[in-house]
């Protein structure tokens, strides 16, 4: 690739970690070097056993294994800040040709670390690299400097009625 492009999976919907995932897959497919941070998340969800079978996929989570309810702790703070500083030198290297930022837009919504760190990394990446933002409640200036914005809407979730997330299907 000449020139890598911005993603933004955003949204109530479910699919937006999903989407991202497929992508790194198919990048995977076509010989790309790929890099994958999960902020928040340190749980082990299904779809790791398989990324983690695939040698051109690194993935690093950056979280206290729960998303966070009530107030930020300096730990979660922490855990965020020193994902965002390695998927930075990921980037900045050169060295992969996709980055994923799964759940970023999340934690700086929590301010756990701030839109204008994630657009200083995005805005001097090399040219080649494709990054993805994913997570719900994206700052605008995130969406305004997109070259791809998707927003999943959830129309009906059994989650709702009570269904609790399900092994192999929400994770």
């Amino acid at each position: 690739m000449k020139t890598g492009k911005v993603h933004i999976y955003t949204g109530s919907g479910k699919g937006k970690t999903t989407a991202a995932l497929g992508l790194a897959v198919r990048a995977a497919g076509a010989d790309f070097r790929i890099s994958i941070y999960q902020f928040i998340k340190s749980k082990n969800s299904s779809e790791l056993k398989t990324l983690k079978k695939i040698k051109n996929i690194r993935l690093e989570q950056c979280g206290r294994g729960c998303f966070i309810r009530s107030r930020p702790t300096s730990t979660d703070i922490e855990c965020a800040q020193m994902g965002l500083a390695k998927a930075r030198r990921d980037i900045m290297s050169g060295k992969y040709d996709l980055v994923i930022l799964d759940e970023v837009n999340v934690a700086v919504k929590l301010g756990l670390v701030s839109a204008i760190e994630v657009l200083d990394i995005v805005s001097s990446r090399p040219d080649f690299v494709e990054i993805v933002l994913t997570g719900r409640g994206t700052d605008r200036r995130l969406v305004a400097c997109a070259d791809y914005v998707t927003r999943f809407v959830k129309v009906k979730h059994p989650f709702d009625k009570g269904l609790l997330a399900r092994r192999g299907i929400e994770h």
